[in-house]
């Protein structure tokens, strides 16, 4: 990874895509350093996108709240728009699929509590639409990256893809992703081709999750707890911030600003 002091031509970017836990947020809070960052890109006129592991509940409040022009939420299992006063509400699978999963996933989530001692339904699984959460060090002891890793096998010996975030292993029916999701929200809201995409704007994230964007992103950047995963993201971003978590958001935010 190259330090982010040698990107060059940043004010070029129409936008920027971010993760939020841990590289928007620090230590599990929304800092005002990193949402007046996220604030003053918005009057810049920048495109902004949360890219999350985060519940549907949790992205309409974002989608409603947050100076932000999209949001796709639970790994790629949707995207949320608030405009002209409604919120639109784009899922890749319809009402009854989501159900049918659901009932699927507490079975499976049962069946890690009882092989990965001290990990935990996640927090704010009530407030999800399509996958299982489970917390290996956001309200529970921390546990080593390996319990993580244990929990994302057990994920996929049940038929899901699994991924490690910063704070939960996610689970889902279905191959979709971040990237995925987002190439489509681009696409259908904001009349992008991947092309466009690849070449007018920037991913920003933190974890294994991430990967799918690193990798495809020609402007893709860690902040600097990323180093907490070294060797564990099979192709890492290409550039690192100096700050860690939303101090490394605001990093950025300023070179895209023209002001570092």
């Amino acid at each position: 990874m190259k330090p982010l002091a040698q990107l060059r031509d940043a004010h070029r970017f129409r936008g920027l895509l971010f993760d939020i836990d841990d590289t928007l947020s620090t230590e599990g809070r929304l800092t005002a350093q990193a949402y007046t960052a996220m604030e003053r890109l918005k009057n810049a006129g920048k495109i902004l996108v949360p890219v999350t592991g985060r519940p549907a509940g949790w992205c309409d409040h974002i989608a409603r709240m947050w100076p932000v022009d999209a949001v796709v939420g639970e790994n790629g299992a949707f995207y949320f728009r608030h405009s002209q006063g409604k919120l639109i509400r784009r899922f890749h699978d319809d009402e009854q699929t989501r159900a049918d999963h659901r009932s699927r996933l507490q079975a499976i989530g049962q069946r890690i509590f009882d092989q990965v001692p001290g990990c935990a339904l996640a927090s704010d699984q009530p407030y999800r639409e399509t996958d299982l959460a489970i917390d290996f060090c956001e309200d529970v002891p921390p546990l080593p990256l390996e319990a993580a890793e244990r929990i994302a096998a057990l994920m996929r010996a049940a038929g899901l893809t699994a991924k490690i975030s910063s704070i939960h292993v996610n689970g889902w029916f279905g191959s979709y992703d971040k990237l995925a999701t987002t190439k489509q929200l681009f696409a259908e809201i904001f009349k992008c081709s991947p092309a466009q995409l690849l070449r007018e704007f920037a991913f920003i994230g933190d974890s294994p999750n991430d990967a799918p964007m690193f990798a495809w992103f020609d402007c893709s950047v860690g902040v600097a707890n990323i180093s907490r995963f070294s060797g564990q993201i099979e192709t890492p971003p290409k550039y690192v911030t100096r700050g860690a978590a939303g101090a490394g958001f605001a990093e950025l935010a300023a070179r895209l600003l023209r002001e570092d």
